[in-house]
């Protein structure tokens, strides 16, 4: 694990839990050596807070980190009224370039979270590539295995956003889906076998998800797949050793080809899911907030909590799935995992672009206190 220059893992103050206090005491953070592989299964330093006026003793923090392997891209939004018909130009109110990526989003998000959180992905040698590592950095996330490949830009997209919140994206794949080596290297698997959960998307190539999910699933890691990225199956080999497959519902349509326009459609696409071997499907229902569907129970419903604007739904749907990822690691019940990523969602959609919109856990678990 590579720290920065100070010897310091970027952490913010800690919560007890999901509706706990904040701690206020400031603390200073310490590197401490985990014991040696056979005395520990993971390999990576913890953390130790100190707080400076507390007679407790030292209070350790060794949650098992958050591994997003995934895409990272560019950003080049445009804000327009309305999207341009077949052969019609329209001029954009506004437009800027921001880092995004559904990696790199969810990424992020568990870094604002406070939540030790590691990126594998690949940019290119250009300035897009040096704007997502700097976002990243910024939120706290290690990139030790963030590669740089010179033979391929780093990747982007075009976000066309309108005056009611809503977008339409469309991406160039670049380093994501270009010259990743045939096998992963140990290093890369090796924080896969030693995190605490693994999230994996679709804008990637597929065989790179098969090697880490199968890598996770040998050492007991659970996997969850966000459907979102490339508009093509899902091979059964993936699907097979995920623990959590989380779509949105036209991924849930395009995926099972059934229509998913109400509830009991959307139980009946997530019922073909398990016949295709997934467990545990986690659906983001946009407006009508998400639900978790375990093959022989009853599914969980949870509502969107309110926002009083919104701005960009850019990226909520990987704030949810990361923020869903952090509170499972942490321990939390399925109820509060689903209640905590409705919260981080809610939070996201109300600011414009998508890693600059990723909330931090404080703005959480404050708004969990009053809704």
């Amino acid at each position: 694990m590579a720290l920065s220059s100070s010897k310091h893992w970027p952490f913010s103050p800690t919560q007890d839990s999901l509706n706990g206090s904040l701690r206020t005491t400031p603390v200073q953070l310490h590197l401490i050596r985990n014991p040696s592989p056979s005395q520990s299964r993971s390999p990576f330093p913890s953390l130790s807070l100190n707080a400076s006026k507390a007679p407790s003793p030292q209070t350790q923090v060794t949650g098992p980190p958050l591994v997003v392997v995934g895409s990272a891209n560019a950003d080049i939004y445009v804000e327009i009224d309305r999207l341009p018909k077949e052969g019609e130009t329209v001029s954009a109110k506004h437009g800027q370039t921001l880092a995004g990526g559904k990696g790199a989003n969810q990424a992020a998000c568990g870094g604002k979270l406070s939540y030790p959180t590691y990126f594998v992905g690949q940019v290119g040698e250009d300035a897009h590539g040096k704007l997502i590592s700097e976002a990243l950095k910024d939120g706290g996330v290690c990139l030790d295995h963030l590669s740089t490949v010179s033979a391929a830009p780093t990747g982007h997209a075009v976000v066309m956003l309108q005056s009611d919140g809503q977008n339409s994206i469309i991406i160039v794949g670049g380093a994501n889906m270009s010259f990743w080596p045939d096998t992963l290297s140990d290093e890369d698997l090796k924080i896969v076998r030693n995190a605490g959960i693994v999230l994996l998307q679709r804008e990637i190539p597929d065989f790179v998800n098969i090697q880490v999910a199968k890598a996770a699933r040998d050492a007991g890691v659970p996997v969850i797949l966000d459907a979102g990225g490339m508009d093509a199956p899902i091979p059964v080999e993936l699907l097979n050793v995920v623990d959590i497959l989380s779509p949105n519902e036209s991924e849930l349509a395009r995926l099972t080809r059934m229509p998913t326009e109400s509830f009991e459609q959307i139980s009946q696409a997530v019922a073909k899911c398990h016949e295709m071997g997934v467990k545990e499907v986690l659906v983001k229902l946009g407006e009508k907030g998400s639900a978790l569907f375990v093959k022989g129970e009853e599914p969980i419903r949870q509502p969107i909590i309110y926002a009083a604007k919104v701005l960009d739904t850019t990226g909520a749907g990987d704030t949810f799935t990361a923020a869903f990822a952090v509170a499972f690691v942490e321990g939390r019940s399925k109820k509060e995992c689903l209640r905590f990523a409705a919260a981080a969602a809610s939070l996201c959609v109300q600011v414009k672009g998508a890693i600059p919109s990723m909330p931090d856990r404080r703005s959480v678990l404050d708004l969990l206190q009053t809704c």
